[in-house]
């Protein structure tokens, strides 16, 4: 008898089914390891974005989410969208409202928190809370500080009937901002950070007019 005879044929079908099984297996403990991990990725969310309230709303002690559900704001309810999260100090007056905003940066989308002085209509407050931008380069939108002085006080102020805004928030090249309202990019980050720009543009034209029209809603009992 050769050699070649004595060698066992492979037998594909058998050695498909095996590589079925694995692949199966393989994507069972990947769903039941995001599944089991799910609730612990929830919680260090809300726990950052806890933290990142009272940095965006300075001199705050507590705080209290809401949403705006017809036409008004009301104390939201777990499942609850359009969530804003209002900021008092230790005698509950109203220091502001925190909201969340995302748009499409230069690697993937940016999500970010910024705080909204309703009383003095500006900008108060600003946090990165998901960016996948390039280390070195489009993070500076989250290091920088002088891009970050943009938003100690960027302007917001509305026009005489409360409906819009005076003037958009609008991203500019490096070194070349003149007005309030305008955001000051970073030279070497300017996707990034023009798209931050244009977040807020986009953000406050929605929700500031509503929220000013609306401050009433935000108001502690005794507070009134």
């Amino acid at each position: 008898m050769s050699e070649a005879a004595t060698i066992p044929k492979t037998n594909s079908f058998h050695m498909i089914r095996a590589m079925a099984g694995i692949g199966a297996l393989c994507g069972l403990l990947i769903v039941l390891t995001f599944e089991g991990s799910k609730p612990r990725i929830e919680r260090l969310r809300k726990e950052a974005l806890q933290q990142a309230l009272f940095k965006v709303l300075p001199g705050i002690s507590e705080t209290k989410t809401y949403t705006f559900r017809d036409g008004a704001f009301h104390p939201a309810n777990d499942g609850e969208e359009n969530l804003v999260y209002a900021g008092y100090d230790d005698t509950g007056n109203l220091q502001g409202i925190a909201l969340e905003a995302s748009g499409q940066g230069y690697a993937d989308v940016i999500r970010i928190l910024y705080g909204y002085d309703v009383e003095n209509q500006q900008i108060v407050g600003f946090h990165v809370l998901e960016s996948k931008e390039t280390p070195g380069l489009g993070d500076k939108i989250e290091k920088d500080e002088n891009f970050l002085q943009n938003f100690q006080a960027l302007d917001v102020s509305l026009s005489g009937d409360y409906q819009d805004l005076k003037n958009t928030i609008v991203p500019v090249k490096s070194g070349t901002k003149s007005n309030p309202w305008e955001v000051d990019g970073i030279t070497g980050a300017t996707i990034s950070s023009r798209a931050i720009g244009n977040i807020l543009g986009s953000s406050t034209l929605q929700w500031v007019p509503l929220i000013y029209q609306q401050k009433s809603d935000f108001e502690q009992d005794g507070n009134e």
